[in-house]
């Protein structure tokens, strides 16, 4: 039977470093000639991703944690927040000197300049401060919004606006998801276009977006260097990335 490995990025094929070790390049190598698809599913945008899929030959990924999905370079599925709803997020944060940063497959935009909490987040990513555009969202498709204030406060935003999610990845910043928006959800729409089922498909993440991920598919790795919470949903626990992790848990599974 057919399967498909689908990877997260940051702390799951990228390292501490956020480099992609050789032991892991040369796994994903070793599992596509024994015959599995090899599938990216991110929180990071398209563009973001672009040198890692040129390296590893990958044309089927889901990215912003499912809100853009493609398959053999074919978008077949997009979705977002609602310009309405959003207006009202970015006001609130607006209010509270909480800025957002709007992205779509192709660039990122900020809200206001020169925010710190804007800076560091993006400098974990390796990405320099966005341009600027208050009413990007207005004029066109977004896939995914981030709102930078500290976790302290993270409960005012959910309690004001239950109908989206926010999944936090930095202590300064959470994605904006619509209600049921998961990698997960990304996931089942590739396997649709294969005709495989949730069975087939063995996924490997660290952090908090990967939750929903590793509990549909199965069989669901989490990365030694993964959030506890992580851990407990996994069917297994890898090594640290740091230490090949990756590498080590694709030979114990048998994929290589």
């Amino acid at each position: 039977m057919k399967k498909i490995l689908f990877f997260d990025v940051d702390g799951t094929l990228y390292n501490s470093e956020k480099i992609l070790p050789a032991s892991a390049k040369e796994a994903l190598f070793e599992a596509r000639r024994k015959g599995y698809e090899l599938a990216i599913a991110t929180g990071r945008a398209p563009f973001m991703i672009q040198s890692l899929l040129e390296e590893l030959d990958i044309n089927t990924y889901v990215t912003f944690n499912g809100q853009y999905v493609v398959y053999r370079g074919e978008v077949v599925y997009t979705n977002g927040i609602e310009k309405d709803e959003l207006a009202k997020i970015v006001a609130f944060g607006e209010a509270r000197n909480e800025p957002v940063v709007f992205l779509d497959d192709k660039q990122m935009i900020a809200s206001v300049e020169n925010n710190d909490m804007v800076a560091e987040s993006l400098n974990t990513l390796k990405y320099q401060y966005p341009n600027l555009d208050s009413t990007y969202y207005m004029q066109n498709d977004v896939y995914q919004t981030l709102i930078f204030m500290e976790e302290k406060d993270e409960h005012l935003y959910c309690e004001a606006f239950p109908n989206v999610q926010f999944v936090r990845w930095h202590h300064y910043s959470c994605d904006i998801l619509p209600k049921g928006g998961s990698k997960a959800a990304g996931i089942e729409k590739v396997l649709e276009k294969m005709g495989l089922t949730l069975n087939d498909a063995i996924a490997f993440g660290d952090g908090m977006n990967d939750i929903e991920m590793l509990q549909a598919v199965g069989t669901g790795v989490a990365m030694g260097n993964g959030h506890e919470r992580v851990k407990a949903v996994a069917t297994h626990v890898a090594d640290h990335v740091d230490e090949d992790g990756l590498a080590k848990i694709m030979r114990e599974l048998k994929i290589i």
